[in-house]
């Protein structure tokens, strides 16, 4: 018997000990294999890029995850509070593991049949976010437990509340307690108050279950669960806790969306980012941008298009397209950029991307050339009469004509571009000489894909409203051209803005002099004042522009410029299609552009690039030429 008894002892001992070794064998092989915490030291995580309007208002966010990155000094005690008493009450006790309260929890799921308290530490919670997959095996358990206690090991307290705080998702898209905050209440973290905190902190078991914006019941029920667990650790009193509990939960959901009046902005903000940083800087997040949009302009300019668009074509069985381009003539930021009606029914930007055929609202390039060149003066009188081009249409004799079809006999440069006489720019282009021409477009750095004929005198030449636009600034920025930008700073942290990666820094080039500028802005002030853009004359300031219309009615153009802004207004159908009969670039486009200007304060003032016909004519002679 007692043989026997030894013989069981001693295979149980050796039975144990094999198990014991077989542990010990697992344990270090889970240890092996397990991911490094080092990347845990010096935590940055994924964020979203904050994206600013030229005044400092937010636009929206760009990024993969909406997190923005708070330190935790700027996280009041009482939102740290909520979390560690909802989550985690032994946080400041343990060292990664709280076998009590895994006990706790346990107790209280079979109590109530269901589970409403978790056993996790927040510290193995930061273990589950970012060190392990988020399968449910006794293994990844066992990986749980040992990075948590490896973690307790080299990192404080602060640093894994840290990146608790900011690395834990919340519902609605919102990654972290800030982006939490301004999801839910509009409000930094720093402003929360305990009805606010209790809410957000209410949520990391569930998100979409507790989310305030979708069961605002069961919201309250959890806030008031997190309320109490902060009273039951000492954190807050039981009368506050009862007194808040009672309180209405007001949510101010910020709108995390890219307003669609902004969207096709944002897409052009994308792009000039992608080439001023490297891909992993832009991915990695947490950059301020603040770029040259106009929020508020852009909104109203946007309502007040749609508007206008619908009443001039309230009559037709499809609305026309549209697109806007708004840039400050000092610098050349883009204030405004719509490419379509609607983003959503097509992200395609008309006013980047569209290349079409300008028509009209090309001739004063041609005249600026001729008088740039000395070939014309301010006070020439050219003949508006029928005009045949032997051999200029693929070898066929070329007569183009006035939209009129109605000729004005001798009429000077002024009152030619004012009533936009076609066969007088025909004239022009004809005395200029195509050398000169080509010259001009390459100063303007405009992109055509094939050979220069005379037909650019009517605008046939394919031209984006971005293009368009910018060139127009040589006018009222006296013959300078300015290069047009999306973004003006982009800071390294959100908030530490103390760090700039990137400044714009302006690129302008002379194309035009300025005797030349002064000339073409009195003769497209007449445009506006007499000619084919009077309905631009409604703003109520110093107005200069042209107009442009396309064979059959297919484009409609206006670019107008005050002295401070130059808005180009493209409207069309994306096919091949006409507007219908009459529906020209004064008609249409400018009534569109007008509305947009209408959207933003302007200066009342008088522009400071006018000089008598008389003067110039005098002073012509005596001034050098810009090249």
């Amino acid at each position: 018997m007692k043989s026997l008894l030894k013989l069981i002892a001693t295979l149980f001992l050796v039975f144990t000990l094999f198990l014991g070794i077989l542990f010990l064998v697992f344990f270090f092989y889970l240890k092996i294999t397990l991911p490094s915490i080092s990347q845990l030291k010096n935590y940055r995580p994924q964020q979203t890029n904050i994206v600013l309007d030229v005044n400092g208002e937010v636009i929206g966010y760009i990024g993969k995850k909406r997190r923005i990155f708070v330190p935790l000094e700027k996280i009041p005690p009482h939102v740290v509070k909520a979390f560690i008493a909802a989550e985690d009450a032994n946080f400041y006790k343990h060292k990664g593991i709280d076998f009590l309260s895994v006990l706790r929890a346990l107790y209280k799921n079979i109590i109530h049949g269901k589970i409403v308290q978790g056993g996790s530490t927040i510290t193995q919670q930061v273990v589950r976010a970012l060190l392990l997959t988020p399968e449910r095996t006794i293994q990844r358990k066992i990986k749980e437990i040992i990075l948590a206690w490896q973690i307790e090991k080299h990192l404080t307290k602060n640093e894994i509340l840290t990146i608790y705080l900011n690395h834990i998702y919340l519902g609605e898209g919102a990654y972290g307690v800030e982006a939490a905050a301004l999801t839910y209440f509009n409000k930094h973290v720093w402003e929360l108050d305990l009805n606010e905190a209790a809410t957000i902190a209410g949520l990391p078991p569930a998100p979409s279950r507790y989310s305030p914006l979708r069961n605002p019941k069961l919201a309250i029920a959890r806030r008031n669960y997190v309320l109490r667990r902060m009273a039951e650790v000492g954190y807050i009193s039981w009368d506050t806790a009862k007194y808040v509990s009672t309180q209405p939960l007001v949510l101010n959901p910020k709108n995390v969306n890219i307003p669609l009046y902004a969207a096709y902005f944002i897409d052009a903000v994308k792009e000039e980012l992608s080439q001023i940083l490297p891909p992993k800087v832009v991915e990695q997040g947490g950059l301020k941008i603040q770029t040259t949009l106009d929020l508020e302009w852009i909104k109203r300019a946007y309502e007040n298009s749609i508007r206008t668009l619908n009443k001039l074509f309230s009559s037709h069985k499809e609305v026309p397209e549209f697109a806007v381009v708004c840039l400050n003539n000092e610098d050349g930021g883009v204030r405004i950029l719509i490419g379509g009606k609607d983003y959503r029914e097509s992200s395609y930007n008309r006013a980047i991307f569209a290349k079409r055929q300008p028509g009209s609202a090309f001739k004063p390039f041609i005249w600026a050339t001729a008088i740039d060149g000395g070939i014309l003066l301010p006070d020439s009188i050219i003949p508006d009469e029928p005009i045949t081009i032997p051999g200029a249409d693929n070898g066929k004799d070329w007569s183009p004509r006035n939209y009129d079809n109605k000729y004005m006999g001798p009429i000077n440069l002024k009152d030619a571009l004012a009533y936009s006489r076609n066969t007088v720019s025909v004239r022009i282009a004809l005395l200029t000489g195509l050398k000169k021409i080509e010259e001009m477009v390459k100063k303007l750095e405009f992109q055509f894909n094939q050979p220069i004929n005379y037909s650019i005198a009517l605008g046939t030449y394919e031209v984006t409203l971005l293009e368009l636009t910018r060139a127009y600034t040589i006018f009222p920025n006296m013959g300078v051209l300015i290069k047009p930008h999306f973004i003006e700073k982009i800071y390294d942290k959100i908030y530490n803005s103390s760090k700039i990666l990137y400044q714009y820094s302006s690129e302008n080039k002379p194309v035009i002099s300025a005797h030349t500028a002064y000339v073409m802005n009195g003769f497209m002030q007449a445009v506006v004042q007499y000619g084919t853009g009077k309905c631009a004359k409604a703003l109520g300031v110093p107005v200069a522009g042209k107009t442009g219309t396309t064979q059959e009615y297919k484009d409609a153009w206006f670019v107008g410029y005050t002295p401070r802004y130059t808005c180009g207004v493209w409207v069309g159908y994306d096919k091949d299609k006409t507007l219908r009969r009459g529906e020209t670039g004064g008609r249409v486009a400018c009534p569109l552009w007008l509305s947009v200007m209408q959207g933003t304060a302007h200066e009342y003032q008088e522009f400071p690039i006018y000089i008598p016909f008389e003067e110039l004519s005098k002073s012509f002679s005596n001034f050098t030429l810009s090249n």
